[in-house]
């Protein structure tokens, strides 16, 4: 096992890591030991990861991360960095290395107040790593005035410091931030590929990894999702007996509010999760007396918090929905497969019955707006229109057809 073998599909992506892993391996060990830094290098100090979701964009960078940060022995005698198992590359992966700094977007935006003390902390040496490495996941949601820090960072970054930045493409990424950046492009895994990947590494049966790996069309944390929990099979399910159901306007205005109701669910479940958790360790940090009373002035530091807190649950509410959004299109983009004869392999075959009925009682162009209509969803819900709104619209333009 290495830091790469979690990377589904991306072997040409995993080589050109390697090599610069190695090459940032000797520029450290050049520094350290005095010696004259190499001439040629596969490093740079900025990096942007791209790639469809589910590609695995993150979990690259990530990767990478836990390779510039590996501190194995077996380096010494000519092996690669990103073991998997030292330490450098173990708190990397998981997210507790002190100098892997990972920035995600908790609402629809990464704000300026979120990325100052990542951006301040870029200028300074690592404090017992290899490299500072700042991990941006969500780089298409840095707003203008974030996306100017960054930039200033990058354009006179730390000699030790190195920015990861990840987006679904070039395009989402400030033209100035991306110019100084060394792009990687990622792909979608085939189904067979991440099937396989679900076997070996989390124990699923054949038949169930390659029904969630197909119903996923390649999205890795999605197949990986619906291969171990029941409840996202159950939520799946349901999604897709909606088509079947709007036959009158009632009956799209409920099924969009079970959408609704169901992404409101999943995110009170992880605040449930999460919040209690973070409000107790904030609480304990700042010297909470007994019975969690908290010393003066401390009061704001717990509303950014609850702030912070409010803002994930929107952000996750919507993913949630952007994911039964995902399965409809799927579902749809299948019956056209069947009305046009294609020979495109059917993502829900476990539900042929409904493709079967829909495609023989509509036509192409219908479908075609319909899959529209799921997109403008969608694109609404970005601009932060109230998901019961930009759901109803959907619904009620999914049953006109």
């Amino acid at each position: 096992m290495t830091v790469w073998d979690d990377l589904v599909g991306q072997e040409k992506v995993s080589a050109v890591l390697g090599a610069a892993a190695r090459d940032a391996d000797a520029l450290v060990t050049a520094a350290a030991a005095d010696e004259p830094l190499p001439e040629a290098s596969k490093m740079t100090h900025a990096w942007l990861f791209t790639g469809p979701p589910g590609a695995g964009r993150n979990q690259a960078a990530r990767a990478f991360a836990a390779a510039l940060q590996c501190v194995s022995p077996d380096r010494a005698l000519g092996g690669s960095p990103g073991c998997g198992f030292c330490d450098g590359c173990h708190t990397a992966l998981l997210g507790t290395h002190a100098d892997v700094n990972t920035v995600a977007a908790v609402g629809s935006e990464i704000l300026v107040k979120d990325m100052r003390d990542t951006v301040r902390k870029s200028f300074t040496a690592p404090a017992n790593g290899r490299w500072q490495i700042i991990l941006v996941e969500d780089a298409e949601r840095l707003n203008e005035k974030s996306a100017n820090a960054v930039l200033k960072a990058v354009e006179e970054p730390a000699p030790r410091t190195v920015w990861l930045l990840c987006a679904p493409s070039v395009e989402d990424v400030l033209p100035t931030i991306r110019s100084r950046c060394r792009h990687l492009t990622l792909r979608t895994p085939s189904v067979d590929a991440v099937a396989d990947m679900l076997v070996r590494r989390d124990g699923i049966e054949p038949q169930v990894a390659a029904a969630a790996a197909r119903a996923t069309q390649g999205h890795v944390e999605r197949a990986r999702r619906l291969a171990t929990d029941p409840a996202a099979r159950e939520r799946r399910a349901a999604v897709l007996k909606l088509p079947l159901r709007l036959d009158e306007v009632g009956a799209c205005l409920r099924a969009a509010q079970e959408l609704v109701d169901a992404a409101a669910e999943d995110a009170k479940q992880l605040a449930e999760e999460m919040d209690g958790k973070e409000t107790e360790e904030l609480k304990a940090a700042l010297g909470a007396a007994q019975g969690g009373r908290l010393p003066r002035g401390t009061a704001g530091v717990m509303k950014d918090l609850e702030d912070m807190q409010k803002r994930r649950r929107t952000r996750t509410q919507r993913d949630s929905l952007d994911v039964a959004l995902g399965d409809l299109t799927a579902f749809y983009r299948d019956v056209l497969a069947l009305q046009l004869g294609s020979r495109v392999a059917i993502a829900n075959s476990d539900a042929e019955d409904a493709l079967d009925r829909l495609a023989r009682g509509s036509r192409p162009e219908s479908t075609l707006r319909r899959i529209e209509a799921i997109g403008a969803c969608r694109e609404a819900l970005d601009r932060n229109v109230a998901p019961l709104l930009a759901v109803e619209a959907m619904t009620m333009a999914l049953r006109a057809g």
